[in-house]
C-alpha cells in the first residue's frame, strides 16, 4: 500500500520545496501538506484525528524550529487520542548523539534522518511505512 497522506514540518521553506520534490519524484506519497510551523500541524492532527481518511501516513519532523520545536510537537502528538499509526521521521541538521538517542524514547519516531534528505533516505522511510500496512 502506497503512503497516501504525508506531513512535513519544517519552518525552513527551502527544505520543504527540496523534500516536496524529491517526494514527489520519487512517488513516496500521494499528497504533501507542508506546515512551517509544528502548532498548526498539531492544530490540523486535532481537527481530523477522528477523521482516519484525513491523518497523514507519515510525518517528516524538523527539530529545531521556533514557536512549538519537534520535541515539543512529539510530546503533544503522542497524548492525541488517534487511532490510525501515523510514522513519524526526524529529519534534522542535528547530528547530536543526545538527539538521537532522545528520539529512540518515541515509539512513534521510526528513524532519524541527516538532512539533506536524499532519494535513498526516503526510499528507506518508505519501506518502514510499507511495513507497518
Amino acid at each position: 500500500m502506497k503512503n497516501k497522506l504525508t506531513y512535513i514540518i519544517d519552518d525552513d521553506k527551502l527544505t520543504v520545496k527540496l523534500t516536496s520534490m524529491l517526494i514527489s519524484k520519487n512517488e513516496f506519497c500521494e499528497e504533501i501538506n507542508s506546515f512551517f510551523n509544528a502548532q498548526y500541524a498539531l492544530d490540523e492532527l486535532k481537527k481530523n484525528y477522528s477523521n482516519i481518511e484525513n491523518l497523514p501516513d507519515a510525518i517528516l519532523l524538523d527539530l529545531n524550529m521556533p514557536v512549538m520545536d519537534g520535541w515539543q510537537f512529539l510530546d503533544e502528538f503522542i497524548l492525541l487520542p488517534i487511532k490510525k499509526e501515523i510514522s513519524v521521521f526526524i529529519v534534522t541538521s542535528s547530528i547530536d548523539p543526545a538527539d538521537i538517542e532522545m528520539s529512540k524514547k518515541y515509539d512513534v519516531v521510526k528513524n532519524y534522518i541527516i538532512k539533506p534528505i536524499t532519494a535513498e533516505k526516503l526510499e528507506a522511510a518508505s519501506m518502514l511505512i510499507c511495513a507497518k500496512n
